[in-house]
């Protein structure tokens, strides 16, 4: 990532922070996404590391073991410093934040280093940037854009390649980690969460989690996946039914689930351009799934149309019932609508589509 764009993120974070002088972000034993999202670090791993943001420049206070790792990735706004004690750690900290006002990634900081720096640095307040990060990462730059659109690429080819594998008699888990080593084959740097794969009656569950269930001719296959390239996801999800017979009538039924949800997210991505509210883009898959029929496949549609993707797969607003905000250019949205019938299956077609000044592209 370059300084300018280390700028451009500054610039976006701070305007929803005017009243902070700096913000602080600790990583755990785990990275909080928004430090990834500043610093666009694609290697070391920066455990219990403290990084200092103001508004032009981004300190990350390294130990030994990543000093090296944090150096080669400095750029012109961003700054690897070497600390090789809890004092020099405390020292500097004190100079940027003591009797400041800052803010902190209230929702991921453990609530003992919150207390601890509020007690050792005295700031004059603390404010939380979890919003101000979220607002800032819900449109994308050319360089994220990019990123995304190669992970998508990815997803989609690896969801190509799988059909060609299944068999009679395989299970979840197996069909799971031959997607995951061809998204790997084909570039992914990791999976964006763990693949989801359903068999039959198990693709009326969402969120299933591949078991040791075995693939029989007619079932529904759903595979939920996706891909990371340099931090930033993807999220495509396919159904399509294994050996099914056109003559069979819960093969029909099926295509008949399939069509719905596929003409029911044609429908939304057709509507969506800037301006446009995200629940409005929900109802129009809704209303579509729900009047099918007959009303055949009412209330079956049981989750939000989508959710923003980027750093993280659910990176912040999306098209919900409840969403209000205005859909923006730059914004990658998911768009996956889905029937759910318990006892008989489901089906889920989902694409990452980009808003841009006209409209939308699908990635």
């Amino acid at each position: 990532m370059k300084g300018n764009q280390v700028s451009q993120k500054l610039k976006r974070i701070f305007t929803s922070l005017k009243g902070a002088q700096a913000i602080l972000l600790l990583n755990t034993n785990y990275r909080d996404p928004n430090f990834l999202y500043v610093t666009g670090f694609k290697s070391g791993i920066f455990e219990m590391t403290f990084t200092i943001i103001k508004r032009g420049e981004v300190e990350v206070l390294a130990n030994e073991l990543e000093y090296a790792t944090g150096k080669s990735q400095e750029t012109r706004n961003l700054k690897v410093l070497k600390i090789s004690s809890s004092k020099q750690q405390r020292a500097r900290l004190q100079s940027a934040i003591a009797k400041k006002s800052i803010a902190l990634n209230e929702p991921f900081i453990p609530y003992t280093y919150w207390a601890a720096i509020k007690k050792r640095y005295k700031p004059t307040s603390i404010l939380d940037a979890s919003q101000a990060f979220e607002e800032a990462r819900l449109i994308k730059d050319d360089y994220e854009i990019g990123c995304i659109s190669r992970a998508v690429s990815i997803t989609k080819r690896a969801q190509e390649q799988i059909r060609k594998h299944c068999r009679i008699g395989m299970s979840e888990k197996e069909l799971a980690d031959i997607f995951d080593d061809i998204s790997s084959k084909l570039g992914s740097h990791g999976p964006s969460f763990e693949t989801i794969v359903c068999f039959g009656k198990n693709a009326a569950y969402p969120h299933h989690f591949p078991s040791d269930a075995r693939l029989k001719r007619g079932d529904f296959v759903l595979i939920d996946a996706g891909a990371k390239f340099n931090n930033y996801c993807s999220d495509i999800t396919r159904t399509f039914i294994f050996e099914g017979d056109s003559h069979n009538a819960k093969s029909k039924e099926k295509m008949d689930m399939y069509n719905t949800v596929k003409e029911a997210q044609q429908l939304a991505i057709g509507a969506i351009k800037p301006g446009v509210k995200g629940k409005d883009i929900h109802k129009i898959a809704a209303d579509h799934i729900d009047g099918a029929f007959g009303g055949r496949y009412k209330g079956k549609f049981i989750h939000s149309l989508g959710h923003s993707v980027g750093i993280e797969v659910h990176d912040g607003a999306g098209f919900s019932p409840g969403a209000e905000q205005e859909i923006k250019p730059g914004m990658v949205i998911t768009v996956e609508p889905g029937i759910y019938i318990e006892g008989f299956g489901g089906v889920r077609i989902e694409d990452d589509i980009l808003v841009t000044r006209k409209g939308h592209k699908v990635l």
